[in-house]
């Protein structure tokens, strides 16, 4: 029995090694790469160049700068047509029909009664002063908040210097005369508007106006041959300057004038000045106007030099 179980077996083996001869001589190897004519070559990818024409232009180094400073061009000051400012305040001094006081912070003394001024003036607050440059500027006011106001605008000049600058909540304040205050009232209540107290008023930066008027030049009591100081008034257009220069006799050269005080201009440069003066005056909003010989060279303290000139 064992003999034939052994035979059996035999023959299991040898039928399996005549099916699947290949299956006995199988490698679990690796599998072999592709040959290389059927691999896609690697390379690196690298970003396509821009055309020449989207190169950006080579950013120019800066200049060093420069000791030389260019003065701008001044822009001229723009007059009010329409554009009304608010938050201003209005009080009066003086007598109720009057210049409110000769002098004031910017020295027309007794001009400020007197054409072309004719007592319509003002002191302003500190911003409107502005150290006595501002002394000559013209606004334009006018009130709404009284039953007695016109409503009307009426042309003031600042002469002076408002002693109690401003009331709270004001951006601005015209202390005015009382003829300038009574101007803003309705025919017949000036006496009520003056007794309003604190106004508040609408105002507006305007061209001065002085028809048949030139700049006059008031050569002050103290000046002599070495310290020349004078008093300019009656400009027109601005009204105001920012600066004064002075050329002497058989000179070509302007000598700026140091600001004073209030409207006048002073030069005291250690040595006799040689007269007649010519003298050249820049407005706030920097337009120039020449005198030529405007004070003459047997000048007098205390005397006023009529011009030939204005500003158009």
């Amino acid at each position: 029995m064992a003999k034939l179980c052994t035979l059996l077996l035999a023959a299991v083996v040898v039928l399996s090694l005549l099916v699947s001869p290949i299956a006995c001589n199988r490698k679990f190897s690796k599998p072999k790469p592709k040959p290389a004519s059927h691999r896609r070559p690697v390379t690196a990818v690298k970003p396509k160049p821009k055309p020449v024409s989207y190169k950006p232009a080579p950013v120019a180094a800066k200049p060093p700068r420069s000791n030389h400073t260019a003065t701008p061009r001044p822009s001229p000051i723009v007059y009010g047509s329409g554009g009304w400012l608010s938050g201003a305040g209005a009080t009066y001094y003086g007598a109720t029909n009057g210049d409110g006081s000769d002098g004031g912070a910017c020295g027309y003394q007794t001009a400020v009664g007197k054409k072309p001024f004719d007592s319509m003036i003002a002191a302003g607050s500190t911003p409107l002063y502005k150290g006595g440059e501002g002394c000559g500027a013209c606004y334009e006011v006018k009130c709404k908040t009284n039953a007695a106001c016109s409503g009307q605008p009426v042309t003031i000049v600042i002469t002076d210097q408002s002693p109690g600058d401003l009331f709270p909540g004001e951006v601005e304040h015209f202390d005015m005369s009382g003829t300038a205050m009574g101007a803003m009232a309705r025919p017949g209540m000036a006496d009520k508007l003056r007794a309003g107290g604190v106004l508040r008023i609408l105002y507006r930066r305007v061209p001065c106006k002085y028809p048949g008027v030139n700049v006059a030049f008031k050569v002050d009591q103290g000046a002599n041959p070495f310290y020349f100081d004078v008093l300019i008034e009656f400009e027109d257009d601005d009204g105001d300057l920012k600066a004064v220069d002075l050329m002497e006799a058989g000179s070509s050269v302007w000598t700026p004038m140091a600001h004073n005080w209030g409207a006048t201009w002073r030069l005291n440069n250690g040595r006799r000045l040689r007269a007649p003066f010519g003298l050249r005056l820049t407005s706030d909003s920097g337009r120039v106007l020449v005198a030529n010989n405007a004070i003459p060279a047997a000048w007098k303290p205390g005397k006023a030099y009529r011009s030939l000139v204005n500003y158009p």
